[in-house]
């Protein structure tokens, strides 16, 4: 039987890799000793596979074709999406190793379980989501991924207990197979910010330092009890905590935060933590 034994969520602005010297050099030191400490972490934890959760930024998902979630089941994925974005991230373009055979278990299980995720069996290709965060955890990109995205990105969005129930889904889909005996669940994405709007640079540092709060009590109905407007007071980036609450599903407990900083320079309130599991 397979188990999750560690769930990590960190933010992914492209700032922490592409212009990380704009940033306090002590706020700076902060995020990057707080990943790398997940990295150690993941180190020690030795997992077979990663169950990436993120949103993703219209590069593989349109208006014309935005699901609420999707699993992709490819060998491998391409990242960062173009040379240019690369350039922008400071990240080398390469790909990244694929496990399709959780992939394809995790699809037809959420099926199972009467999720209806979108599918993606190949040409997927990564931004900042899965980038800036596996360049600190996973360098010399090693581990095996299942990329599951969340739509955080343009409404209608999946309720806040959705992606809660998505996660215990996941939970319960990999304690039902036996091809990946140890399996880490990564989430990425938020926490306050503005995307294109005049408020760019804005962090609700209230909001971002409340929902950790949340996440480290360990009450789902805290979790899930917030409306579309107030996650909107927090930048319309700040709906990708979508993500984190998928992760706090598959997690089943609270969460350490190793790290909370509000850096204008990166345009997000930046934040790393761990499942208590």
């Amino acid at each position: 039987m397979g188990q999750i034994v560690g769930v990590f969520a960190t933010s992914h602005s492209p700032g922490i890799t592409g212009f990380p010297e704009r940033a306090e050099p002590a706020q700076r030191a902060a995020v990057e000793e707080a990943f790398a400490e997940v990295r150690r972490r993941i180190e020690r934890l030795a997992p077979d596979t990663v169950i990436a959760v993120s949103v993703e930024h219209f590069t593989n998902f349109f208006l014309g074709n935005l699901p609420a979630f999707a699993i992709a089941t490819a060998d491998s994925y391409l990242g960062p999406a173009t040379p240019e974005m690369g350039g922008f991230l400071r990240i080398e373009q390469h790909d990244y190793p694929g496990d399709p055979a959780l992939g394809r278990h995790l699809y037809r299980f959420a099926l199972e379980s009467e999720f209806d995720p979108a599918l993606v069996e190949g040409g997927m290709v990564f931004d900042e989501n899965f980038c800036v965060p596996l360049k600190h955890l996973d360098p010399e990109s090693r581990l095996p991924l299942v990329p599951v995205i969340v739509n955080g990105v343009n409404p209608p969005w999946p309720t806040p207990k959705r992606c809660l129930d998505f996660g215990r889904m996941i939970r319960a889909a990999v304690e039902a197979q036996s091809e990946a005996s140890r399996v880490v669940v990564l989430a990425t994405g938020g926490l306050s910010h503005w995307v294109g709007m005049r408020e760019s640079g804005t962090i609700n540092e209230a909001f971002d330092r409340d929902f950790l709060d949340r996440l480290g009590s360990g009450d789902s109905t805290r979790l899930t009890d917030y409306t579309g407007e107030q996650i909107d007071a927090a930048g319309n980036g700040a709906h990708e905590i979508r993500t984190w609450l998928v992760a706090a599903g598959a997690a089943g407990a609270p969460f350490e935060t190793l790290v909370y900083e509000p850096v204008p320079a990166w345009l997000t309130g930046a934040a790393v933590a761990a499942a208590r599991i």
